[in-house]
C-alpha cells in the first residue's frame, strides 16, 4: 500500500512548499523509491486554463493535456518523470465531481454534505493519485487558517485512519521572521500555525523553517519543543543561490532520516553525484551566455517560469550561466529591436495570446533573421516567424494571423477549426475549452526533416514528442511560397506544421510546440539546449 507525505504551509504564503515537496521527492527518488507527486488548489476554478499569466503565473500542461498548476512543472523539473492530470485537483473539480454524481442519482437521495461527500470525493482523489507508487508526496495549496483548505485538512486527518493507507507523515512549512530592530528570530508564527493544525486534529511530525539566516541550535530545540517534533526534524530552508541547493541542503541536514524512521522504509541514501554537480555548474559556471527573452508578461516572470528553468537546465549542461536579457515587445515597438537586443548573444520570443506586443515581437524576429543571430521562437514565436518572413520576404504586405486580424488577406495562421475542415483529419486529439474554443493540449508526435537543426538537436530521432497549448496553426496553403523563399517546414505532425528553419543561417529554428514542458535539470530539452549551445558559440 502507499505511503503518504503531506506537505502544508503555515504563516503565509509564498514560502516554496512546492520545492519543498519536490526536494523531498527528489531526494525519495534517488534512494530507488516510486514517488508520485499531488498538488491539491484550493481555489474553486476547475484549473487554470481560463486564468490570467498576471493572476496565477504559468499554466503548466500535462502529457496527457491537463491544464494544472505550475507546481506540477517543478515536480517533473526536479523528479525528471512526466506525471499525468491525476496529479493536480482542485475545489472546483472535486465539487463539479460531486454535484454532476448527484444529479445523476449517484448518492440515492441522501443529503451532500462536505463530510462525508466532499471530504470523502478529496480521500477517493488523492488514493487514485498515490496508486503503483511506493510514496505519494502531497503538497496542500493555500495557508493553514484559510477557510477554502478546511475540506483538504479534514481529507488528509481522516487518512491517518485509514486501513487502506499504509503511513502517513505531516510536514509543516513555516517562516521564522527576524526583527531586525530586535535582533532576534522569532517562533511565535509558527507555534500559532501549528496551533491551528492541531486545533483542525493535524500534528506535524517534521517543521521546515523558512528563514533568511542559521538558526542557532538552541533556537531549533525551542522550536522542536514548542512544535511537539523531535530535534532532528526542525529542518531549515535558507534561501538558495538555486532552487535545485534545496534538495542537497536537505540532505546535508538529514531530512530522511525521521521521514524514514516513522515510515518505515529502511535506511535510505539518496545518489546525488550527478544532481550536486549539475548544481554546482549553475551556481558556479565557467563561461556565460546573453539571451534576449522577447515577451509581454515581464511585470510577472512566472508567466514564463517552465522557459527560464529550461534555460537554466540548458546552461547547467554546457556549464554556462544564461543571463536572460527581459525585452518587453511593447518597448521594441517603441525603441527598435537593435537598440534592445544587440547585446545579445540569441532571440528567444516566447508564446502568448493577444495582440498587445506582436509588433514588436515580429520586429525581434526580422532583426535575429537579419543580422544571423540564433533564434528561437516557440509556439506564438513561431507563427509570427511565418507573418515575419511573409511580409519581409515573401512581400506579402498585410500577412497576419487570424488571432489578431480576422479580414488579413495573407492569412498565415488561422484557427486549427479550420485545418479540421479541409483536412478531415479524425485522428487529431484537440480539447474543447471552456470558453468556446478549440485547443491542441498535450503530447503529439512531430516528424522531424532529414538534416534538419531540429532532427540533429534531438540527437537524429525521426519522431520526437512535444507538448502542446494553442488554438492557432500555421496555414499549410503557404507552404510551397515559403519553402521556395528559404522557410523550410523541418517538423509536421497529421499534416500541421510544428517545426521551420531558414535557410542560409546559422541557427534559426520556431517551434509550434513548447519544448521548456519537458525540461528537466538532468535532462534538458534537446531544442532549447541546441539553441542555447548555439548562442554560446556565436559569441
Amino acid at each position: 500500500m502507499t505511503k503518504y507525505i503531506f506537505v502544508t504551509g503555515g504563516v503565509l504564503s509564498s514560502l516554496g512548499k512546492g520545492i519543498t515537496a519536490a526536494s523531498i521527492g527528489t531526494l525519495l527518488k534517488h534512494s530507488g523509491k516510486k514517488v508520485g507527486m499531488l498538488k491539491i488548489d484550493p481555489y474553486i476554478n476547475v484549473d487554470p486554463g481560463t486564468m490570467s499569466p498576471l493572476e496565477h503565473g504559468e499554466v503548466f500542461v500535462t502529457k496527457d493535456g491537463a491544464e494544472t498548476d505550475l507546481d506540477i512543472g517543478n515536480y517533473e523539473r526536479f523528479l525528471d518523470t512526466s506525471y499525468l492530470k491525476t496529479s493536480n485537483f482542485t475545489t472546483g473539480q472535486v465539487y463539479s465531481s460531486v454535484i454532476e454524481r448527484e444529479r445523476a442519482g449517484g448518492y440515492l437521495g441522501q443529503t451532500i454534505q462536505v463530510i462525508p461527500h466532499i471530504v470523502g470525493e478529496i480521500v477517493n482523489r488523492i488514493k487514485a493519485a498515490g496508486e503503483g507508487h511506493d510514496i505519494l508526496v502531497v503538497e496542500l495549496g493555500g495557508t493553514v487558517g484559510d477557510i477554502e483548505g478546511l475540506p483538504f485538512m479534514e481529507a488528509i486527518r481522516q487518512m491517518k485512519h485509514d486501513d487502506e493507507v499504509a503511513g502517513t507523515f505531516f510536514i509543516h512549512v513555516t517562516l521564522i521572521p527576524f526583527i531586525k530592530a530586535a535582533g532576534e528570530l522569532k517562533s511565535k508564527p509558527t507555534q500559532h500555525s501549528v496551533q491551528e493544525l492541531r486545533r483542525i486534529g493535524i500534528t506535524p511530525q517534521m517543521v521546515i523553517a523558512r528563514c533568511e539566516n542559521a538558526l542557532p541550535k538552541t533556537f531549533k530545540k525551542k522550536l522542536a519543543m514548542s512544535c511537539d517534533v523531535s530535534n532532528d526534524s526542525v529542518v531549515e530552508a535558507l534561501d538558495a543561490a538555486s532552487i535545485y541547493d534545496v534538495p542537497m541542503s536537505f540532505l546535508r541536514q538529514n531530512i530522511l532520516k525521521p521521514i524514514a524512521k516513522e515510515l518505515d522504509l529502511g535506511e535510505l541514501e539518496p545518489d546525488m553525484e550527478e544532481w550536486d554537480n549539475l548544481v554546482k555548474k549553475i551556481v558556479q559556471p565557467k563561461g556565460k551566455v546573453v539571451i534576449g527573452f522577447v515577451g509581454k508578461y515581464l511585470a510577472l516572470k512566472e508567466s514564463y517560469k517552465s522557459l527560464t528553468e529550461a534555460l537554466i537546465h540548458a546552461g547547467a549542461h554546457l556549464d554556462s550561466r544564461v543571463e536572460i536579457c527581459w525585452v518587453d515587445s511593447e518597448e521594441i515597438e517603441e525603441k527598435g529591436a537593435e537598440a534592445l537586443l544587440a547585446d545579445c548573444d540569441g532571440v528567444l520570443v516566447a508564446g502568448g495570446f493577444g495582440s498587445r506586443g506582436v509588433e514588436g515581437k515580429i520586429q525581434a524576429i526580422e532583426y535575429a533573421r537579419v543580422n544571423k543571430v540564433p533564434y528561437l521562437g516557440i509556439c506564438l514565436g513561431m507563427q509570427l516567424t511565418l507573418v515575419e518572413y511573409a511580409r519581409n520576404v515573401l512581400g506579402l504586405e498585410g500577412a497576419n494571423s487570424v488571432e489578431f486580424d480576422e479580414n488579413t488577406p495573407y492569412p498565415m495562421i488561422y484557427l486549427i477549426d479550420n485545418f479540421l475542415d479541409q483536412s478531415g483529419d479524425t485522428q487529431l486529439r484537440t480539447h474543447q475549452s471552456p470558453m468556446g474554443g478549440t485547443l491542441r493540449l498535450g503530447e503529439y508526435p512531430c516528424d522531424t526533416k532529414e538534416g534538419s537543426l531540429l532532427r540533429e538537436a534531438y540527437n537524429g530521432d525521426k519522431t520526437i514528442f512535444e507538448r502542446h497549448r494553442h488554438r492557432y496553426e500555421a496555414n499549410p496553403t503557404y507552404r510551397d511560397q515559403l519553402e521556395a523563399a528559404g522557410m523550410i517546414v523541418t517538423g509536421e505532425s497529421n499534416g500541421l506544421i510544428e517545426a521551420v528553419e531558414v535557410k542560409d543561417h546559422p541557427w534559426f529554428l520556431g517551434v509550434q510546440f513548447h519544448p521548456e514542458f519537458t525540461s528537466r535539470l538532468q535532462t534538458p530539452n534537446p531544442s532549447i539546449l541546441a539553441f542555447v549551445d548555439a548562442a554560446l558559440k556565436s559569441e
